[in-house]
């Protein structure tokens, strides 16, 4: 990369350290953004990013001056965390296969899959990359292979089958429809989608599943909270595109009839002077 390049890529890396309320603020920052922007995708209002963070927009302004530095930030933010979930996991479980199961819920709080798609083809895996201390593929890799190894884990099992299954959990809902609950029930499916990760013949898993029990009629609830949702924010945005277009049809009409005026005072005052006379200035 270009040396202009390396210095736009790490612009929201801080050159020095930071006090500690300083660093706090930065932390609060990104985690705020990785909400927001998985909800509301990468042109989310900056302000509501500050609101939930607790700081004012100024303070958001000086840690990242441009919102491309704040899409840099909250990727390298989740690909850091990425790395060091995995590392904690392979360094603090026994267990591979245990260690497998806490670094794949670690990550599904990250929301990668609805974080990273949004600020898709807003910066090059270079420029990321390079905030990042190591790339999360390797120890990601090696845990699933330990696990293996040891027999925990089916042999036909490859690494996209780990981090592919997290994307697809930390997916929104269609239609942009929410309900409290979607967090805690996507770590209760990916308990159900480890433990199929198990070898033929292995033992039942004796833990019950934490999470909401979506049983039918709680589906039925759900499905409707999620269309009603869907609509109202669809109904919502139908109505500011009216508002939007009536604001800008009012405005046109005003300056059509300021226009007129001025037209009309002009010619008014034209007639009152009556025909000019070449000989009255003498």
């Amino acid at each position: 990369m270009s040396a202009d390049t390396d210095a736009d890529a790490l612009a929201d890396v801080p050159s020095h350290p930071m006090r500690a309320d300083a660093r706090r603020n930065r932390e609060q920052i990104l985690r705020a953004a990785r909400e927001v922007l998985a909800d509301q995708g990468p042109d989310a209002p900056l302000d509501e990013i500050a609101r939930r963070a607790g700081v004012g927009i100024a303070t958001l302004y000086r840690r990242f001056p441009h919102r491309a530095d704040l899409h840099r930030g909250v990727a390298i933010e989740v690909l850091t965390a990425l790395v060091e979930a995995a590392g904690r996991a392979a360094a603090e479980e026994g267990d591979p296969g245990l260690a497998l199961r806490r670094f794949m819920h670690a990550a599904l709080d990250l929301k990668l899959g609805s974080v990273m798609p949004a600020l898709l083809g807003r910066f090059t895996m270079d420029e990321i990359l390079d905030g990042v201390p190591g790339d999360a593929v390797d120890p990601i890799d090696a845990m699933l292979l330990r696990a293996q190894a040891q027999g925990l884990v089916r042999s036909d099992v490859v690494f996209g089958d780990i981090t592919l299954m997290i994307i697809r959990l930390t997916r929104p809902l269609p239609g942009g429809g929410r309900f409290a609950p979607d967090e805690a029930l996507a770590h209760r499916q990916l308990d159900v989608y480890v433990d199929g990760l198990r070898p033929t013949g292995s033992p039942r898993p004796t833990t019950p599943l934490g999470g909401p029990a979506v049983d039918a009629e709680a589906f039925r609830r759900v499905r409707e909270r999620v269309i009603d949702d869907a609509r109202e924010a669809h109904d919502l945005r139908a109505h500011d595109a009216r508002e939007a277009h009536d604001f800008r049809a009012h405005d046109a009409r005003e300056a059509h009839d300021f226009r007129a005026h001025d037209a009309r005072e002009a010619h008014q005052a034209r007639d009152d002077r009556g025909p000019h006379d070449p000989h009255e200035a003498h």
